[in-house]
């Protein structure tokens, strides 16, 4: 399986962003209503931040997509050393260790050459499955409860982050 990754710049690329998060919308699971959910998946696009593609090389289509952002919103955005992941995706008959590895991988190597990051932080449904995953990256420091589910946050310090991700590289 040959796969490539890429920072979005263009005005099709954002499209190509939006259209595959939209289509794939139900395997985020966010537990959030749409509109809310929208304005995650929209806020790297709207924000003028960063979306980074996924394409199978062989069949020159989508299979995956991230979204982030840089600032907090407790910190109007002005803390932009704060990387705070929107949104990410892969298409389920692509998800496996070496497309998740060369994404991770990827994304790191993106922030460490365009911005001063000096943390991590996302939120996931509470998810045995998935919080395995997300602690080889980070740690969980909260749980809130939703409307529509608990809901865990994660943070790193990019330092430990980018260790970590190393550990995984081939």
């Amino acid at each position: 399986m040959s796969c490539s990754f890429f920072a979005c710049a263009s005005e099709m690329d954002f499209q190509h962003y939006l259209e595959f998060l939209l289509e794939h919308y139900r395997d985020l699971h966010l537990p959030y209503p749409f509109p809310v959910s929208l304005s995650f998946i929209g806020s790297p696009v709207l924000m003028q931040q960063g979306s980074i593609l996924c394409y199978d090389e062989h069949e020159d289509s989508v299979i995956g997509a991230l979204g982030y952002i840089l600032g907090t919103g407790e910190n109007h955005y002005q803390d932009t050393h704060v990387v705070q992941i929107q949104a990410v995706c892969l298409h389920e008959s692509y998800r496996g260790r070496t497309v998740f590895r060369k994404g991770l991988q990827f994304f790191t190597d993106h922030l460490a050459q365009q911005y001063e990051v000096s943390e991590i932080r996302f939120f996931a449904p509470a998810d045995d499955k998935l919080h395995r995953l997300l602690t080889k990256v980070s740690e969980q420091i909260a749980t809130r409860e939703t409307d529509f589910g608990p809901l865990n946050e994660y943070r790193a310090a990019f330092s430990e982050w980018q260790a970590k991700v190393a550990r995984f590289s081939p």
